[in-house]
């Protein structure tokens, strides 16, 4: 056991999270995804990365935080964007957990600060990320995903452009969305992790907003896009979609949503494009300048993301089965690697190798076992470890069942448990070596170069005294200076709004749109 004493209201606390992590786990799982591919062992692959998961987060989130806290973190990603991690880092963490419990690896009582840490962090981390909605998870907020404060929300509404089904704006937009999306799903080794969404933001009575982030298009972390992705010129790019007689009815933990009715081209009727990331003061404009620019600036991408996708098929086509899986673990353990970029403290040797730990059941993932074995895990909460009495009741099911083990809290009379893993282990991978080239919005670096530029560089936003000038401070305060400069940041490169500051109603920005 560990010398420092873990308490009663830590594991009260630990062992909530679980459960609302457990609780979601099985409904987006359940209800929400079919995990299937004809090309990779995606069932097998992902249970490799939850394996991964356990052993390296809790060495690698105290890495990231001996630079930067998780609710800096949450600052700076919410200014600048970051893929869905709002279920994935607590939750394949625990079901790597909850797979060596099963297997009779651990017990139930091992690694308690591990954990305890790791549920801490991803707990700062949330909070800080929807400090704009007060909630953990999006499942909270009635499974809705409004992050984004209004300064910024403003200008996606004000520099939007009018665009009908048919016209030459609409047409380039779908065509570079159904393009990106295809290319995104291959890129994440066919699973969604490369694409986000947030909302629904409202901005008439019957139109609402949609925010879609597409991450990792370049030559950035994942070694397979080396060339691949040369001439994509973002790595990140985010496509703002005003949608019309249509409602965003449901946006979960995934940041995936359904509608009411179904989502369709005819509903969207404005669109915008702007690409960041920890290096950048917020979201730049991307072909924004005017209609007919945008509409070359899609087609343009679109070319080229093709190219790419044609690139990366021949690639991935050569890969051996331990590639694939190798593959399609790293994108998913690496959910979290982004924290490392925003901290500056990015090694790729931390995230794109294979715990030796981890390896050990490499000969055991088999297509058949990991079909069968996600299946309990995920889907039919039938494990050993997740069989309740039968006076229970399980949430969606009502089966006497729980997706996620807690701790005992007899852990607190006997002492009877490990802290911890252990700190980072040696890795493997049966993957190219990774060029040392990162694209960012300040060009094509080194890994060195850009973990030394993410140190020193902090976004004006998130800044002193702007960093907790919040949407309620903004409510008593928007006739001040100090204001108008917060306003002012991310005003800086609007079309309509530079220079307009805080003191704008909804109704004032959608004027500027009818007179321009």
């Amino acid at each position: 056991m560990s010398d420092n004493k873990v308490t009663y209201a830590q594991l009260l606390e630990t062992n909530n999270l679980i459960q609302q992590n457990a609780d979601e786990t099985y409904w987006l799982c359940a209800t929400r995804t079919v995990q299937e591919s004809k090309i990779f062992p995606v069932s097998a692959y992902i249970l490799f990365s939850y394996l991964n998961c356990f052993y390296r987060y809790p060495s690698l989130l105290k890495k990231i935080e001996a630079s930067m806290s998780a609710e800096e973190i949450g600052d700076r990603a919410r200014h600048a964007g970051i893929k869905i991690v709002a279920w994935t880092i607590p939750c394949f963490y625990l079901l790597g957990r909850e797979m060596l419990i099963n297997w009779g690896v651990i017990k139930p009582t091992d690694a308690v600060e591990d954990v305890i840490y790791v549920m801490d962090f991803w707990k700062r981390f949330q909070l800080s990320w929807h400090r704009n909605n007060g909630n953990i998870t999006n499942r909270q907020a009635d499974h809705r995903g409004q992050i984004l404060p209004e300064q910024k929300l403003q200008v996606f509404h004000a520099d939007a452009f009018e665009c009908r089904e048919g016209d030459a704006l609409h047409t380039a937009a779908q065509a570079f969305l159904a393009t990106i999306a295809q290319y995104g799903f291959l890129v994440s080794c066919e699973s969604r992790l490369t694409i986000h969404n947030h909302g629904p933001y409202k901005i008439a009575d019957n139109r609402e907003m949609l925010v879609r982030d597409f991450r990792e298009l370049a030559e950035y972390d994942y070694p397979w896009l080396d060339g691949v992705g040369r001439d994509i010129p973002y790595n990140n790019l985010t496509v703002t979609m005003i949608i019309e007689g249509c409602h965003i009815n449901l946006l979960d933990d995934w940041g995936s949503f359904e509608s009411e009715p179904e989502l369709k081209a005819e509903h969207i009727v404005a669109v915008g494009l702007y690409t960041a990331d920890n290096l950048s003061e917020g979201h730049l404009p991307v072909g924004m300048g005017s209609k007919e620019e945008l509409i070359a600036t899609f087609d343009d991408l679109t070319a080229r993301i093709k190219d790419a996708t044609a690139k990366l098929w021949a690639e991935m086509s050569g890969w051996t089965r331990d590639q694939q899986l190798d593959a399609g673990a790293l994108v998913y353990f690496g959910v979290g690697k982004e924290f490392a970029h925003i901290a500056g403290v990015y090694d790729k040797d931390d995230w794109l190798l294979i715990d030796e730990r981890a390896e050990r059941f490499r000969p055991l993932l088999n297509d058949e076992y990991g079909n069968l074995f996600l299946g309990e895990l995920v889907g039919f909460i039938s494990c050993p470890s997740q069989r309740m009495h039968e006076y229970t009741m399980m949430m969606h099911t009502g089966q006497p069942r729980r997706a996620l083990s807690y701790f005992p809290y007899s852990l607190l009379n006997d002492g009877d448990y490990t802290a911890s893993v252990g700190g980072m282990a040696p890795g493997v991978t049966n993957l190219p070596a990774k060029n040392d080239r990162y694209r960012t919005t300040q060009g094509v670096l080194s890994e060195a170069e850009y973990n030394r530029r993410s140190r020193e560089f902090v976004p004006k936003a998130c800044q002193a005294p702007y960093r907790f000038l919040c949407g309620d401070w903004v409510k008593y305060h928007y006739d001040t200076p100090l204001a108008d400069e917060l306003f002012g940041f991310e005003q800086a490169n609007s079309r309509l709004l530079e220079g307009k500051g805080a003191g704008l109603s909804r109704a004032d920005v959608e004027a500027l749109r009818d007179k321009n």
